[in-house]
């Protein structure tokens, strides 16, 4: 093979024919975006975004810096610092894929426990949006009410402590306050997690844990800054040694490729205060009602997850376009999506429900995307909750069917047992593991165990018509397993 050519800014002139490099040069940006929670995601999507205005010569004042609250972004840190904050991004296709190269990030911030140098950046007047994709679980939400969890540890720290905050909205508020004493102006916060009126949780979160320490502030930044919603879209895979390889196949030594299918979708309510690039021309859509938008894409694509995922993790099935070659799982996705999810979500400008079902349905089956399905099991505690349990409440509420959700229950219940049909061994996958796992064994001889985490299901244990279809499907997937019990589903009969 021909020497690979390193990611670099100096060797961009040498990038393999079919790469696309950047037509703008690093000298000819500035900063406009602090990005919290760089990962994958960001780059392929809010960072795609920005690069494809700078390649037409647009938005060149709105470049990146990245910046992470947790000890492992360090590590993420590292790898592209040592690149030049360039990223390779291959598109992963059944028609063919591509591949170019971004460079609309300049910067990484170091990641202190303090968060010193973070509080600092964003309180300089150049910065006017601070982005964040944190996990949907990443909100410190009271997990009955949804308001902000005063008694969370990392809450109170940073109340007592607010010029050396932990959490990434503490130094968001302690870089707004200096910038109120500095004369610098607000900065708008867009939310970038899978949470429906993900601006206004964003608003919750800084407001509320400003009015802990400083009232005052607190009333400034809920009158001056901006919190618009956000939906996001986009199936970008984790990083691993294949998708490594896909970029040495390619000529280039890039510690940190990003692999995503080509679709990609971006809906932002039109409201910021400090300026916002025209990320429209790049395909985005701004609009003053996102709800629609998020409402269908959290409760098909990423309900859609959960609907698969703890079935094929109990089969051992790796990656989603394995599980939607399982005819039975792909069966229960489009069952559950049709009669139990899409009678409580309205259309879209363009695109109807069964439409979009129909969409989601080819982008999870497509063979070149490998989207572990562990990677989507991650944090069944929060995406449940979000994703899954509001169609049961809505479907008990309006009378519409809920068997096939209180399956994706039974399953997920199952999973948290730790074990998969073969005996092999599901490894920690949840921050709550240790206490999911101890409610999975109890629901083993009393189903009804799993539901008394009111923390999660609230007062769903007491709703007969759900409860009891838990159970019943439940009990069914121990004596019958995974298979029978989606063929009984399948075939219209009760467990």
């Amino acid at each position: 093979m021909d020497e690979l050519i390193p990611l670099r800014l100096a060797r961009l002139a040498e990038l393999p024919s079919g790469v696309v490099g950047p037509r703008y040069a690093r000298a000819d940006l500035s900063p406009g975006i602090v990005h919290i929670g760089l990962g994958n995601f960001h780059r392929a999507h809010q960072a795609w975004y920005t690069h494809r205005l700078m390649q037409e010569g647009r938005a060149l004042d709105w470049a990146i810096i990245g910046a992470g609250v947790r000890a492992g972004d360090s590590a993420m840190r590292a790898k592209l610092l040592g690149q030049d904050c360039l990223t390779t991004l291959i598109t992963l296709d059944p028609a063919g894929r591509s591949a170019e190269v971004t460079g609309a990030m300049v910067d990484f911030l170091p990641v202190e426990a303090e968060n010193r140098a973070l509080i600092a950046r964003m309180a300089r007047p150049d910065i006017r949006i601070v982005s964040l994709t944190v996990t949907e679980g990443g909100y410190y939400r009271h997990p009955q009410t949804g308001a902000l969890d005063l008694d969370h540890p990392d809450i109170r720290f940073d109340a007592a402590n607010p010029d050396t905050p932990r959490t990434a909205f503490g130094a968001m508020v302690a870089a707004l306050r200096l910038r109120r004493a500095q004369g610098a102006g607000p900065f708008t916060g867009l939310c970038c997690d899978n949470l429906q009126a993900n601006g206004g949780i964003l608003r919750q979160t800084i407001v509320g844990l400003a009015r802990l320490s400083d009232p005052g502030l607190a009333d400034w930044i809920d009158a001056e800054c901006r919190f618009p919603d956000s939906m996001v879209d986009c199936i970008v895979p984790a990083t691993g040694a294949r998708e490594i390889d896909l970029a040495r196949g390619l000529g280039l030594d890039d510690a940190a490729p990003v692999t995503h299918e080509r679709f990609r979708q971006w809906v932002i309510e039109d409201d910021f205060c400090a300026g916002r690039p025209d990320w429209d021309r790049a395909g985005a859509v701004f609009t003053s009602d996102v709800h629609a938008y998020e409402a269908m894409k959290i409760r098909i694509l990423n309900g859609g997850h959960q609907v698969i995922c703890g079935a094929a993790e109990l089969l051992g099935i790796d990656t989603i376009a394995a599980t939607m070659a399982h005819a039975g799982i792909r069966a229960l996705f489009r069952r559950v999506c049709l009669t139990e999810i899409a009678p409580h979500v309205a259309p879209v400008p363009e695109m109807s429900v069964a439409e979009y079902i129909d969409l989601i349905e080819t982008r999870f089956a497509n063979p070149e995307i490998l989207d572990t399905t562990r990677r989507v099991a991650f944090d069944g505690s929060s995406r449940h909750a979000g994703f899954i349990l509001p169609a049961i409440r809505d479907g008990l509420r309006k009378g519409t069917p809920v068997a096939g959700l209180a399956l994706v229950s039974a399953l997920w219940a199952l999973h948290c047992d730790g074990r998969r049909e073969d005996g092999s061994e599901i490894a920690a996958n949840d921050p709550l593991w240790p206490e999911l796992r101890r409610a999975a064994q109890a629901a083993l001889t009393r189903p009804e165990a799993w539901l008394e985490r009111v923390h999660i299901y609230g007062d769903l244990k007491d709703a007969p018509r759900f409860a009891q279809a838990f159970g019943d499907w439940h009990r069914a997937l121990l004596a019958e397993g995974v298979e029978a019990t989606l063929a009984r589903y399948l075939a219209g009969q009760a467990a």
